[in-house]
Protein backbone atom coordinates (compact mmCIF):
# COMPACT_ATOMS: atom_id res chain seq x y z
CA UNK A 1 0.00 0.00 0.00
CA UNK A 2 2.86 2.18 1.20
CA UNK A 3 4.51 1.64 -2.79
CA UNK A 4 1.11 2.54 -4.52
CA UNK A 5 0.87 5.40 -2.70
CA UNK A 6 4.00 6.41 -3.23
CA UNK A 7 3.89 6.40 -7.13
CA UNK A 8 0.25 7.97 -6.91
CA UNK A 9 2.20 11.16 -5.21
CA UNK A 10 4.71 10.98 -8.27
CA UNK A 11 2.65 11.02 -10.47
CA UNK A 12 0.62 13.89 -9.29
CA UNK A 13 3.84 16.10 -9.22
CA UNK A 14 4.12 15.79 -12.30
CA UNK A 15 0.87 16.50 -13.22
CA UNK A 16 1.43 19.50 -11.21
CA UNK A 17 4.60 20.11 -12.87
CA UNK A 18 3.28 19.52 -16.45
CA UNK A 19 0.59 22.36 -15.86
CA UNK A 20 3.18 25.04 -14.77
CA UNK A 21 4.76 24.37 -17.51
CA UNK A 22 2.51 25.38 -19.51
CA UNK A 23 1.53 28.75 -18.11
CA UNK A 24 3.88 31.53 -17.89
CA UNK A 25 1.77 33.63 -15.57
CA UNK A 26 1.93 31.07 -12.78
CA UNK A 27 -0.47 29.69 -11.57
CA UNK A 28 -2.49 29.68 -7.90
CA UNK A 29 -2.80 27.20 -5.49
CA UNK A 30 -6.51 26.80 -6.31
CA UNK A 31 -6.06 26.62 -10.14
CA UNK A 32 -3.60 23.73 -9.77
CA UNK A 33 -5.76 21.76 -7.70
CA UNK A 34 -8.97 22.46 -9.96
CA UNK A 35 -6.53 21.42 -12.90
CA UNK A 36 -5.36 18.41 -11.74
CA UNK A 37 -8.41 17.22 -9.61
CA UNK A 38 -6.56 17.07 -6.11
CA UNK A 39 -8.00 18.60 -2.76
CA UNK A 40 -6.53 21.97 -1.66
CA UNK A 41 -3.89 20.28 1.02
CA UNK A 42 -2.72 17.75 -0.83
CA UNK A 43 -1.37 20.14 -3.72
CA UNK A 44 -0.07 22.48 -1.19
CA UNK A 45 2.08 19.38 0.39
CA UNK A 46 3.17 18.30 -2.83
CA UNK A 47 3.91 21.74 -3.82
CA UNK A 48 5.89 22.65 -0.39
CA UNK A 49 7.90 19.67 -1.16
CA UNK A 50 8.49 20.96 -4.71
CA UNK A 51 9.49 24.08 -3.41
CA UNK A 52 11.98 22.72 -1.30
CA UNK A 53 14.22 20.89 -3.85
CA UNK A 54 13.83 23.58 -6.00
CA UNK A 55 11.75 22.46 -8.82
CA UNK A 56 8.85 25.18 -7.63
CA UNK A 57 8.89 28.57 -6.71
CA UNK A 58 6.44 30.62 -4.71
CA UNK A 59 5.97 33.90 -7.07
CA UNK A 60 6.01 37.26 -5.06
CA UNK A 61 1.89 36.99 -6.27
CA UNK A 62 1.91 34.08 -4.05
CA UNK A 63 1.36 32.25 -7.68
CA UNK A 64 3.93 29.31 -8.43
CA UNK A 65 6.05 28.68 -11.01
CA UNK A 66 8.47 26.15 -12.13
CA UNK A 67 11.73 26.87 -10.15
CA UNK A 68 15.68 27.23 -11.24
CA UNK A 69 15.93 23.26 -10.40
CA UNK A 70 13.26 22.53 -12.96
CA UNK A 71 14.91 24.67 -15.71
CA UNK A 72 18.26 23.11 -15.44
CA UNK A 73 16.56 19.73 -15.66
CA UNK A 74 15.52 21.24 -19.31
CA UNK A 75 18.44 22.63 -20.61
CA UNK A 76 20.27 19.04 -19.64
CA UNK A 77 17.42 17.16 -21.48
CA UNK A 78 18.53 19.47 -24.29
CA UNK A 79 21.81 18.57 -24.67
CA UNK A 80 21.33 14.98 -24.54
CA UNK A 81 18.66 15.15 -27.09
CA UNK A 82 21.19 16.93 -29.70
CA UNK A 83 23.83 13.33 -30.05
CA UNK A 84 20.41 11.61 -30.16
CA UNK A 85 18.65 12.97 -32.94
CA UNK A 86 20.93 14.59 -34.94
CA UNK A 87 22.35 11.31 -36.65
CA UNK A 88 18.80 10.78 -37.85
CA UNK A 89 18.60 14.67 -39.33
CA UNK A 90 22.08 13.78 -40.69
CA UNK A 91 20.17 11.44 -43.27
CA UNK A 92 17.68 13.56 -44.24
CA UNK A 93 19.62 16.02 -45.21
CA UNK A 94 22.25 13.68 -47.50
CA UNK A 95 19.23 12.74 -48.85
CA UNK A 96 17.49 15.86 -49.09
CA UNK A 97 20.08 18.19 -49.81
CA UNK A 98 17.82 20.47 -47.22
CA UNK A 99 17.63 21.28 -43.41
CA UNK A 100 16.36 18.34 -41.34
CA UNK A 101 14.35 19.94 -37.55
CA UNK A 102 13.08 18.18 -34.94
CA UNK A 103 10.39 20.20 -33.11
CA UNK A 104 8.19 19.80 -29.82
CA UNK A 105 4.94 20.96 -28.37
CA UNK A 106 6.08 23.60 -25.78
CA UNK A 107 3.01 24.93 -23.91
CA UNK A 108 1.00 26.37 -27.30
CA UNK A 109 4.16 27.17 -29.28
CA UNK A 110 6.39 24.65 -30.71
CA UNK A 111 10.06 24.75 -29.94
CA UNK A 112 12.80 23.80 -32.03
CA UNK A 113 15.17 21.12 -29.99
CA UNK A 114 17.75 19.50 -33.10
CA UNK A 115 18.60 20.64 -36.54
CA UNK A 116 21.33 19.18 -38.90
CA UNK A 117 21.38 22.37 -41.89
CA UNK A 118 21.28 22.10 -45.47
CA UNK A 119 25.02 22.51 -47.28
CA UNK A 120 23.58 25.28 -49.48
CA UNK A 121 24.66 28.46 -48.99
CA UNK A 122 21.05 30.03 -48.97
CA UNK A 123 18.99 27.75 -46.33
CA UNK A 124 16.94 28.08 -43.24
CA UNK A 125 18.68 29.53 -40.12
CA UNK A 126 15.95 28.47 -37.80
CA UNK A 127 17.71 28.09 -34.48
CA UNK A 128 17.52 25.28 -31.50
CA UNK A 129 15.50 26.91 -29.31
CA UNK A 130 13.21 29.19 -31.53
CA UNK A 131 9.68 28.89 -30.15
CA UNK A 132 6.66 29.93 -32.69
CA UNK A 133 2.78 29.10 -33.46
CA UNK A 134 1.45 25.47 -34.20
CA UNK A 135 -1.08 26.60 -37.42
CA UNK A 136 1.50 28.23 -39.40
CA UNK A 137 4.68 25.67 -39.58
CA UNK A 138 4.83 22.42 -41.02
CA UNK A 139 6.36 20.73 -37.73
CA UNK A 140 3.37 22.57 -35.67
CA UNK A 141 0.83 21.38 -38.14
CA UNK A 142 2.09 17.75 -38.08
CA UNK A 143 2.26 17.91 -34.19
CA UNK A 144 -1.36 19.01 -33.86
CA UNK A 145 -2.59 16.41 -36.44
CA UNK A 146 -1.85 13.74 -33.35
CA UNK A 147 -4.39 15.54 -31.12
CA UNK A 148 -7.75 15.77 -30.58
CA UNK A 149 -10.21 18.85 -31.71
CA UNK A 150 -10.70 19.97 -28.46
CA UNK A 151 -6.78 20.57 -27.87
CA UNK A 152 -6.42 21.78 -31.20
CA UNK A 153 -8.75 24.47 -30.47
CA UNK A 154 -7.55 25.40 -26.95
CA UNK A 155 -3.50 25.59 -28.05
CA UNK A 156 -4.84 27.72 -30.92
CA UNK A 157 -7.54 29.83 -29.08
CA UNK A 158 -4.87 30.61 -26.49
CA UNK A 159 -1.90 31.47 -29.08
CA UNK A 160 -3.86 33.28 -31.28
CA UNK A 161 -3.47 32.61 -35.14
CA UNK A 162 -1.53 35.48 -36.53
CA UNK A 163 -1.13 35.57 -40.53
CA UNK A 164 2.91 35.58 -41.42
CA UNK A 165 2.37 35.39 -44.99
CA UNK A 166 -0.67 36.25 -47.83
CA UNK A 167 -1.15 32.07 -47.36
CA UNK A 168 -0.94 31.72 -43.63
CA UNK A 169 -3.77 29.72 -42.15
CA UNK A 170 -5.58 32.45 -40.06
CA UNK A 171 -8.98 30.82 -39.68
CA UNK A 172 -9.94 27.34 -36.88
CA UNK A 173 -12.20 26.15 -39.61
CA UNK A 174 -9.50 26.55 -42.32
CA UNK A 175 -7.12 24.91 -39.82
CA UNK A 176 -9.39 21.80 -38.71
CA UNK A 177 -9.82 21.01 -42.47
CA UNK A 178 -5.89 21.44 -43.53
CA UNK A 179 -5.40 18.78 -40.31
CA UNK A 180 -8.09 16.33 -42.13
CA UNK A 181 -6.14 16.70 -45.25
CA UNK A 182 -2.71 15.92 -42.98
CA UNK A 183 -3.86 12.81 -41.35
CA UNK A 184 -5.22 11.12 -44.55
CA UNK A 185 -2.07 11.14 -46.50
CA UNK A 186 0.37 10.94 -43.51
CA UNK A 187 2.16 14.37 -43.45
CA UNK A 188 2.02 18.20 -42.84
CA UNK A 189 2.90 20.86 -45.43
CA UNK A 190 4.08 24.19 -45.22
CA UNK A 191 4.45 25.78 -48.53
CA UNK A 192 5.47 29.69 -48.12
CA UNK A 193 2.92 29.88 -45.14
CA UNK A 194 5.28 30.84 -42.37
CA UNK A 195 8.20 32.41 -44.56
CA UNK A 196 7.64 33.33 -48.08
CA UNK A 197 9.59 30.96 -50.85
CA UNK A 198 10.04 28.36 -47.97
CA UNK A 199 8.71 24.86 -48.24
CA UNK A 200 8.57 22.10 -45.39
CA UNK A 201 7.04 18.87 -44.76
CA UNK A 202 6.83 17.29 -41.76
CA UNK A 203 5.43 13.89 -39.49
CA UNK A 204 4.78 13.56 -36.30
CA UNK A 205 6.66 10.77 -34.25
CA UNK A 206 4.52 8.30 -32.56
CA UNK A 207 4.42 7.16 -28.80
CA UNK A 208 6.40 9.72 -26.86
CA UNK A 209 4.72 11.41 -23.88
CA UNK A 210 5.21 15.22 -25.50
CA UNK A 211 3.99 15.83 -29.20
CA UNK A 212 7.09 15.45 -31.40
CA UNK A 213 7.31 16.12 -35.26
CA UNK A 214 10.49 15.76 -37.75
CA UNK A 215 10.63 18.28 -40.84
CA UNK A 216 12.89 18.72 -43.82
CA UNK A 217 12.53 22.22 -45.17
CA UNK A 218 14.50 24.52 -47.77
CA UNK A 219 13.54 27.02 -50.57
CA UNK A 220 10.67 26.24 -52.45
CA UNK A 221 12.88 26.21 -55.73
CA UNK A 222 15.10 23.89 -54.50
CA UNK A 223 12.82 21.69 -52.43
CA UNK A 224 10.09 21.21 -54.83
CA UNK A 225 6.29 19.20 -54.85
CA UNK A 226 7.54 16.26 -56.36
CA UNK A 227 11.15 16.36 -54.15
CA UNK A 228 9.44 16.99 -50.76
CA UNK A 229 6.70 14.00 -51.99
CA UNK A 230 9.17 11.61 -52.44
CA UNK A 231 11.17 12.51 -49.08
CA UNK A 232 7.97 11.76 -46.83
CA UNK A 233 8.85 7.99 -47.01
CA UNK A 234 12.44 8.71 -45.26
CA UNK A 235 10.88 11.26 -42.78
CA UNK A 236 8.77 8.57 -42.05
CA UNK A 237 10.71 6.00 -41.39
CA UNK A 238 13.09 8.30 -39.54
CA UNK A 239 10.04 9.34 -37.23
CA UNK A 240 9.36 5.72 -36.58
CA UNK A 241 13.39 5.22 -35.73
CA UNK A 242 14.07 8.37 -33.89
CA UNK A 243 11.15 7.65 -31.26
CA UNK A 244 12.12 3.94 -30.68
CA UNK A 245 15.40 5.68 -29.65
CA UNK A 246 14.05 8.29 -27.48
CA UNK A 247 11.83 6.00 -25.99
CA UNK A 248 14.69 3.42 -25.68
CA UNK A 249 12.94 0.55 -27.42
CA UNK A 250 15.78 1.10 -30.40
CA UNK A 251 17.88 0.01 -27.70
CA UNK A 252 16.21 -2.96 -26.72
Amino acid sequence: MEEQSGVQSVVRAFRLLEMLAESQAGLSLNELSAGVGLPVATSHRLLKTMATLGYVRHLPSRRYGLGLRMMRLGQDADLQLGPIARPHLQKIVEAVGETANLAMLDGDRIVYVAQVPSPHAMRMFTEVGHRTYTHSTGVGKAILSTLDEASVRRIVVRAGMPRDTATTIGDLDELEHDLEVTRDRGYALDDGEHELGVRCYAVPLRGLPVPTAVSVSGPSVRLTEALGEAAVPLLQRTAAALAADLTGEGAA
